[in-house]
């Protein structure tokens, strides 16, 4: 995953001289969720069907998440993230890769969920948090 990052790219587009000469001949590559999930398991190392079990996933809905074949809600992206161990960034990037909104922190589920995400909390003790404060639950 050698992709450049936003900021870079932004810094490009802003100091072109003009917007042909930023857009002709650049590639603006669209990641599926089930690219972005794939390529994810290989830089960290995962095996699919872990993720799956650890996400709490039907096995079934799981592996089609991971294929491609079904389109999750923003909870079960989530599922997928605090499995994968995901960072902010990356989280955020599945998001938008499965059409749902990014996490946010002006909203106050999402604070919850960012924090835990940060900290490196579990599924389990995200859920167990959002419970605690009156929140919906991932899961």
């Amino acid at each position: 995953m050698t992709e450049r990052l936003t900021e870079e790219v932004l810094h490009e587009l802003l100091e072109a001289p003009d917007i042909d000469s930023f857009v002709d001949g650049r590639e603006f590559p669209a990641c599926t969720l089930s690219e972005y999930l794939q390529q994810l398991l290989q830089k960290k190392n995962l095996e699919r069907a872990r993720v799956v079990r650890m996400a709490d996933l039907n096995e079934t809905f799981g592996y089609q998440i991971f294929t491609g074949a079904r389109n999750p809600s923003r909870n079960k992206v989530l599922q997928i993230a605090f499995a994968m161990a995901l960072s902010l960034r990356e989280t955020n990037r599945a998001l938008t890769a499965a059409g749902v909104a990014a996490l946010t922190c002006k909203s106050r589920r999402d604070a919850i969920i960012i924090f835990c995400i940060d900290h490196g909390c579990s599924l389990q003790k995200v859920n167990e948090e959002l419970y605690r404060l009156g929140e919906e639950t991932i899961c």
